[in-house]
């Protein structure tokens, strides 16, 4: 199998959520530095169109979402697991709340006036607002907290985990699962990032209890490749066929009465309004996977998971 490619930036909120999971599993991985607002041209080649972080690459198959990914990697490395058999259910409703409901929140919460000067304290002030620029458009019409209620929600989430762990080490037991990697990076982001406004988390120290094993994991071994690097890995290599890749599931499952070979698009259904076009490939009861051709990559296969994604045909409004 080719080697394990992620594209991510430092402060990326959902990178350090798959940073983790790569250190848990003991895998070795090569880390390519992507810009964290648009332009990212290398990144739309790969995929399309879809440009949040982080992307998985492995030879031309390219895995977006980070909950994908993580699937990703629990079948690249079963053991230690991040979907203990019984957990699986309520771990992963528990991480969709987190990633989605918490992380907002939590966001709301950060990127207050204080925490946004603290983010940006050493950019010039141009960098500010091309970020606040990027992140408005992918928000399109999302409805946004404001930052007095997402402080009340952030607190009253804190105080949710903290019953957990206070109960026993991770948020479930005595081992991490995708729960607790779900759950770590949007506190990470307050803790590490923008550090003036954790006090928050000096209400549940419990939390920050929790926080330090989960820090404690580390990122396992990983280099950096440079990003026309990981474009030539992707043009050298040919996608792995559909049903024989790094997702479990194969079988065909239409929902939207589209067969497979047709032109598609995929979009997510909220944050980040791009949308990637290609030949469906797979559309299985968890993932989606289109084929498409770019110049620079070669024939590359992007995967998507189902739940958070649009499925239409190419031609439809």
């Amino acid at each position: 199998m080719p080697g394990l490619i992620l594209h991510n930036y430092p402060s990326s909120p959902f990178s350090e959520k798959i940073r983790l999971v790569l250190g848990y599993k003991h895998l070795a991985w090569k880390s390519v530095m992507i810009p964290s607002i648009m332009p990212k041209p290398d990144v739309v080649a790969l995929t399309g169109g879809y440009r949040k972080t982080p992307i998985l690459q492995v030879g031309a198959d390219v895995y977006c979402d980070s909950t994908l990914i993580c699937d990703v990697l629990e079948h690249v490395q079963p053991e230690p697991t991040v979907y203990p058999p019984h957990l699986k259910g309520v771990s992963r409703v528990f991480a969709q709340w987190a990633d989605t409901t918490l992380f907002w929140a939590a966001m709301a919460y950060n990127l207050q006036p204080k925490g946004a000067a603290q983010v940006f304290a050493k950019a010039p002030p141009e960098a500010a607002k091309a970020f606040s620029e990027d992140r408005k458009a992918m928000a399109g019409n999302m409805v946004r907290l404001r930052p007095a209620d997402a402080t009340s929600a952030y607190r009253s989430y804190l105080r949710r985990i903290a019953h957990m762990v206070e109960e026993h080490e991770f948020l479930f037991g005595a081992e991490p699962c995708i729960a607790d990697f779900a759950a770590y990076h949007a506190l990470w982001y307050t803790r590490v990032q923008v550090p003036v406004m954790a006090d928050i988390l000096n209400a549940t120290p419990a939390v920050g209890e929790w926080m330090d094993l989960m820090a404690a994991i580390g990122h396992g071994a990983n280099d950096r490749l440079q990003s026309g690097d990981a474009i030539t890995v992707a043009n050298r290599a040919e996608p792995m066929p559909a049903g024989q890749n790094l997702l479990i599931d194969s079988a065909f499952q239409d929902d939207h009465g589209i067969a497979l070979g047709t032109n598609v698009t995929i979009t997510a259904e909220s944050f980040g309004p791009e949308s990637t076009q290609g030949q469906l490939m797979a559309a299985s009861r968890t993932h989606y996977t289109l084929r498409r051709e770019h110049p620079l990559t070669g024939t590359v296969h992007v995967h998507f998971p189902r739940i958070g994604y649009v499925l239409r045909k190419a031609d439809a409004s």
